[in-house]
Formats: C-alpha cells, structure tokens, sequence
C-alpha cells in the first residue's frame, strides 16, 4: 500500500516538533470506555451463548467501528478550557492560559443552520495551532471524533484542499446542554481524515429476487460464524496512521 505524508505546521512562536499535544494519529486518543469494553455479550458474568454454539459479538466486534474511529489524525486542546454560565445566565468560555486567548471564541448564531437537539444555539470555535499540508490531489475531512457521543460537545464537519492552503481556520463546535466546568487540555476536538480527489460515476445494479436469496445466504454463512471476527481476519485491510 501507497504510503503518503501529512506534514503539521505550527502557527504559534512557541510551538517546536516536541510540543505537548501537538497533533497525533487519533488512535493514540482512543478512549477508555472503547478500550474496556467486551467483544462479546455478558450476563450474570458468564458469556451468552448464541443457537450457534459461539459467543454472540457486541459492537466491539464490529472492525467498522474500530476503523472509523481509529483513522486519520487529530487535534488536542492545548489548555484546560472552561465553560461556565455568567450571572445574565449565558454560557460563557473562560481561557485561563495567556497564550491560547483566541484559541476557543464565541461566535455569532449560525443563521439558518439546523441546531442540533440538546446544544446551545450560542457557539463556538476552536482556533487549532496547526496547519495541515498533504500531497497535491489529496483532501481532509475534518470532523467531531467519530462516535464520540461523551464528549460535551459537538464540533462540526467540512473538508479542506489542504494540497492548496496550509492555514488553520476556525472550526465551529457547540456545547451540549447543561454542561459546564473544564474540557481539560489534551482533549481530541476534530478528527482529520486524509483523502484522494476522485470523479465518481453512480451505477445501480438490481439483482433478481434468487440471486438476491443466494447473495444473502452466502454472505450469512461466511460472516456469520460462531464467535465473529470473518470480516476483520479475511476482509478488512488495516491502514497505518503515524
């Protein structure tokens, strides 16, 4: 497999290769509840035996799920962030670290965006340290961390020709309702997933109803094996992010 490089660029004075919480592939962020969590259901703290013979697999057994969330890059919080409520009650950012002042600001309503369920309409933005530059042809989506639903907030998506522009830019987030207190420093905030410029042409296929039955039934037998692991083990191809 084709191997390509992602360069970081500070954008700070003080910032060096060595700097605490400068950008990481994101799987070195995965967190503590996926890491603890079992591949196979449990009850009374014995496992579930499905009509099989094998383990029934939880989500944890899903290579999909380990692959969206263990891909690409990420950025950090560099200082501790606190979100608190003013005495007009309006939820207000508080950035105790001289130099990152401008790295989390409020920013005026988004007129006509669809504000998700259970945030402030008031929102933010991160202001990252860090350009990203990757080889011509080549994009990032920029996203929240993939199926990182505990995190107290929501940042939003967009994709970038970083091949052209290497700048930071400012990255919109919301905060969900009812939290305040301290995103504490080294938080992921934005996953960068890097990819190649492509044209695509839609083709619709229908097979007959047999053909879908037998498609079906082999994908059941092959995949659906006691204790699971068929994809990952015969399908899937790992990507190496460093």
């Amino acid at each position: 497999m084709e191997t390509n490089k992602i360069s970081f660029i500070a954008n700070k004075r003080w910032l060096n290769k060595e700097s605490d919480f400068r950008p990481k592939p994101i799987i070195k962020t995965i967190p503590d509840w996926y890491k603890k969590s079992d591949r196979f259901y449990k009850a009374n703290g014995e496992y579930v035996i499905g009509p099989d013979q094998g383990k029934i697999p939880t989500w944890k057994a899903c290579p999909s799920m380990f692959d969206i969330m263990g891909s690409g890059y990420t950025y950090l919080t560099p200082c501790d962030i606190n979100f608190v409520y003013d005495k007009n009650e309006k939820l207000i950012v508080e950035v105790e670290d001289s130099n990152y002042k401008d790295f989390c600001t409020p920013r005026s309503s988004l007129q006509g965006f669809f504000n998700p369920d259970g945030y402030h309409e008031e929102h933010f933005a991160w202001f990252p340290d860090w350009g990203v530059n990757v080889p011509e042809g080549y994009s990032v989506l920029y996203s929240h961390p993939f199926n990182r639903f505990e995190l107290p907030f929501l940042t939003l998506s967009g994709i970038v020709d970083n091949d052209k522009i290497a700048l930071p830019g400012f990255m919109p987030f919301f905060i969900r309702k009812g939290f305040t207190g301290i995103v504490p420093k080294g938080t992921t905030y934005s996953q960068m997933i890097p990819f190649k410029r492509e044209n695509w042409e839609t083709e619709v296929i229908v097979p007959t109803f047999s053909q879908i039955i037998l498609n079906n039934k082999k994908n059941g037998d092959k995949y659906r094996k006691p204790n699971g692991g068929i994809y990952k083990n015969e399908v899937w191809e790992p990507r190496k992010y460093s």
